[in-house]
């Protein structure tokens, strides 16, 4: 935090008007699950085999000069030079999150592929309990498989958050037990994020609109007493608060820059409006004004995914006495009693939710009956 705090003022007393965050690195689109929420893993083989050069993420890393580093993908386990890029990271003090589905996770701790470090963060993917997730990631067993890698890098003393991404249909009550069970299992804090349209997404029927994100969020995340005030999230809390409907943020698109083999992506991790060779070109170079819900842009229009509004967020607790004391008020006063999203969750216990139910609601289920005959 004080990293961060540090870093952003140090932009504010320069008077920078559009600094980086966190840099979005991913090494490769290659994955060892295919979800039928992401747009990564759809490229064609040709281009899901090939890896970026370790050099060449240094020299992003460099170039940005953001404070954190998110490794994204694909599958960052997958990477031939991981284990070096973390070790240089490490050694330029930058904070790292390596986001991984954990299907590999036990097994390379095991080999000793990585130390503990306080710059090294396991932010493993989870979207829910067991059978929420599963469905999520489109395979049995994933949920019990990265549990176990939790597990591991917890006892071997790693720093391990979680990273939710909740789509269209999920079930508040299942997630406010599933914020549990993360808690139980030790992680020091937790991501969420309502899932983003990506347009190469094989289903493209599951994401949220900005007013269900709001009431989803507002079902969830109020009313946090007794055993849910130990709930830890490693986010902005005024970045929460804008998920429940409580403040109005506009995209900050350059706060969480992207760089893979592609080049520096425009404008942003979510949408792909071409590329740019240096981190210079894409701040000065990309029409910013062209993004963001107050652009008109329809692309952006139902976006309130956390690398687009985490930034902003984040800026607006730096910026002013108001923002600092909002945020301190959000951590200090985080139960959020809501009586009428107390009885909206009530109502929601009585629906039909789960795999099954979702199958239903898309004219599915007869298909899936068919096929099991």
């Amino acid at each position: 935090m004080w990293t961060v705090a540090s870093y952003v003022l140090k932009q504010k007393l320069s008077g920078r008007k559009r600094y980086p965050l966190v840099l979005m690195l991913e090494p490769l689109f290659r994955c060892n699950l295919a979800c039928a929420g992401c747009g990564k893993i759809q490229y064609p083989a040709h281009i899901l085999k090939k890896n970026l050069p370790l050099e060449d993420c240094l020299k992003a890393v460099d170039e940005c000069g953001a404070p954190m580093v998110s490794i994204p993908g694909g599958e960052p386990l997958l990477y031939p030079y991981i284990q070096e890029l973390v070790d240089e990271l490490i050694k330029r003090k930058k904070y790292i999150y390596l986001c991984t589905n954990a299907l590999l996770l036990k097994e390379k701790l095991e080999a000793g592929w990585f130390k503990p470090s306080k710059y090294l963060t396991f932010s493993v993917h989870m979207d829910g309990q067991e059978e929420h997730h599963d469905f999520a990631v489109c395979r049995e067993g994933t949920y019990v498989k990265a549990v176990e890698g939790i597990r591991k890098a917890v006892d071997m003393g790693f720093r391990v958050t979680t990273n939710t991404t909740l789509f269209e249909g999920a079930d508040p009550n299942s997630v406010r037990q599933f914020f549990d069970e993360m808690m139980d299992l030790g992680v020091e804090g937790m991501m969420v994020s309502p899932g983003y349209a990506y347009d190469k997404a094989p289903n493209q029927n599951d994401f949220l609109q900005r007013k269900e994100t709001n009431t989803l969020f507002e079902m969830i995340l109020s009313n946090r007493k007794d055993g849910k005030k130990r709930w830890q999230f490693n986010q902005s809390p005024l970045f929460l608060e804008f998920l429940m409907g409580k403040r109005e943020y506009e995209c900050t698109p350059w706060g969480n820059p992207t760089y893979n083999i592609f080049g520096w992506q425009k404008p942003c991790y979510l949408l792909q409006e071409g590329y740019v060779d240096t981190f210079e070109e894409l701040i000065n170079d990309t029409e910013w004004d062209n993004y963001g819900r107050a652009s008109g842009n329809p692309k952006c229009a139902n976006c309130m995914v956390h690398c687009g509004y985490e930034p902003t967020a984040v800026d607006h607790t730096f910026s002013s006495f108001g923002g600092m004391w909002g945020t301190i008020k959000a951590m200090l006063f985080n139960t959020y009693a809501n009586p009428g999203a107390k009885n909206r969750l009530k109502e929601e216990a009585k629906k039909p939710h789960g795999p099954l139910a979702r199958l239903v609601e898309l004219g599915m289920a007869d298909d899936l009956k068919k096929k099991a005959s």
